[in-house]
């Protein structure tokens, strides 16, 4: 063997042998570092990090929900290997043990209004909005990870949303303007009356070491959970069956010590006074905004994706879709800039959420079409940068999307245009919703109707950075590009007012987000 070939072989291997925090890909004789972004890659740390968050329909609080507390809570734990602990549970194959040790405790959870924490200002004291956005930094305190020579992160988060809202509640602004009660013409926004956009209940199982035996071992496996529902005076004990009319969520997760990833099981119900909800586990910024967040949050993402270097990796099995009106999202991608391209900087008249969301549903349809080009955007981008107006009804691909609607703010959009939803964001935003089409196949995104959708569970590898440098958002006319940071990426479902009760269930394992 010669000393060259000694030398790469040696070469070889070091870089297989590299930290933890990084994947290596050798091929060809090219090594390419692959970054992980989140705190904790591939969801494979025993010591787990997740948080709640409720939000109503223009993504505050309004009113928290009787002997709840909050709509925040966090569920993080040490997994500490002992040699000899009380009521030792051990791993399969190992005479090692182990003890949870939460760093959150119920009385935490349980915080509200009127209840005073470190930290906590006396403006927030009585103001559910800003008590709710203070509670978060607070959890993410108790629940922060700081990593030698690595940036600090803090949890994964569950989000909740319900989609009533009651115009004449004035509880949301319009375009981030403030704005008083109004009349809106019955079927517009789901409502039952007042009280409809309530807080939901909040019931938590936190991680516990269950053991198990089967084929002669003892298997000990980490579980926990969130549940609750918005019919404030249903039960919902038994969590098999909650029964007709009552809407529903639940996470729960578990994981093997020392073993695979983390497996997040969701589960979203619908009812006839809440038709509209949606079920998200996301990954956000571990400081500033996250997507369809004016506060400062806290999160996994403890390096920002930038478009066009980043991927996104995760397990996907869909047991049930929730209906036809479920808008399921395999990849949801959400961030913050204002229309001259500069970052946010919390002007809720100026900034803009912005929205990218893949929608695997088979039964969702492209309203965007050569007969409703308002509904699709001014122009598609493929692969190698060749701009497809709409109007170009022989080569734009119409079926690839499924809705596009403007910041409300905009100055100058193409028309025709949808302005989207003034009241359901604390800011303008615009929305760019993606159906399985061919377009995206050099992507890893699905090329057809129902790929990755119930039956069958994929393990995906989007390349969601190089997609979203090519999708159009819009801007002021002769205003440089924006910089895409993207502070939020999620999956799960928004059940889109349905007009039946519907049930999604699906499981997350796996996520990761790579830097490229």
């Amino acid at each position: 063997m010669s000393k060259e070939v000694r030398v790469l072989l040696v070469m070889v291997v070091a870089a297989i042998l590299l930290g933890c925090s990084c994947r290596c890909n050798v091929n060809a004789g090219n090594i390419e570092k692959e970054q992980s972004a989140v705190g904790d890659p591939g969801m494979k740390r025993d010591g787990l990090r997740v948080a709640f968050e409720a939000w109503n329909f223009c993504n505050e609080v309004g009113h928290e929900a009787p002997a709840m507390g909050s709509p925040r809570a966090a569920d993080c734990f040490n997994f500490i290997p002992k040699a000899s602990i009380s009521n030792k549970i051990q791993s399969a194959g190992s005479n090692r043990s182990f003890q949870i040790q939460h760093k959150v405790t119920e009385a935490h959870n349980k915080l509200g209004v009127g209840k005073p924490f470190p930290g906590l200002t006396a403006e927030a004291l009585t103001n559910a909005d800003l008590y709710a956005a203070q509670k978060e930094l607070y959890l993410g305190s108790l629940c922060e990870v700081k990593a030698e020579a690595e940036a600090p992160w803090q949890f994964w988060m569950v989000m909740l949303k319900n989609g009533n809202f009651d115009s004449n509640s004035g509880l949301c602004p319009q375009n981030g303007k403030k704005v008083g009660p109004f009349y809106t013409p019955p079927g517009r926004f789901p409502c039952f009356g007042a009280g409809c956009m309530n807080q939901p209940s909040f019931h938590h199982n936190p991680t516990s070491l269950r053991l198990s035996h089967a084929n002669d071992s003892d298997i000990a496996t980490m579980t926990g959970g969130f549940r609750g529902t918005y019919d404030l005076d249903s039960d919902i004990s038994d969590v098999v069956d909650v029964g007709v009319g009552v809407s529903y969520y639940e996470v729960t997760w578990k994981k093997q010590p020392g073993q695979g990833s983390w497996s997040f099981k969701h589960k979203l119900k619908t009812s006839k006074k809440y038709p509209w909800l949606m079920l998200y586990l996301r990954a956000d910024a571990t400081q500033g905004y996250s997507g369809g967040y004016h506060y400062d949050t806290r999160g996994m993402l403890k390096i920002l994706p930038v478009s066009p270097n980043f991927k996104v990796k995760m397990h996907l099995d869909i047991k049930q879709g929730g209906g036809a009106k479920s808008q399921f999202y395999l990849i949801d991608i959400g961030s913050c800039w204002k229309n001259n391209g500069k970052p946010c900087n919390g002007d809720m008249l100026t900034d803009v959420t912005r929205y990218s969301e893949m929608i695997i549903n088979p039964e969702t349809p492209a309203w965007c079409s050569p007969a409703s080009i308002k509904s699709c955007p001014p122009y598609h981008i493929t692969p190698n940068n060749t701009k497809i107006p709409r109007n170009d009804t022989a080569h734009f691909p119409y079926g690839a999307y499924h809705y596009y609607c403007r910041p409300g703010n905009a100055e100058n959009p193409e028309q025709p245009s949808d302005s989207c939803d003034p009241y359901s964001n604390p800011q303008s935003q615009e929305i760019l919703q993606l159906l399985p089409h061919p377009s995206w196949a050099e992507y890893g995104y699905p090329t057809k109707p129902g790929q990755g959708w119930v039956g069958d569970p994929t393990t995906w590898v989007l390349d969601v950075g190089g997609l979203s440098s090519r999708l159009y958002f819009y801007q002021d006319p002769g205003t440089p590009p924006a910089k895409r940071v993207w502070t939020s990426i999620d999956m799960g479902t928004e059940i889109f007012v349905s007009d039946k009760e519907e049930v999604a269930e699906w499981t997350v394992s796996d996520f990761d987000v790579i830097i490229t």
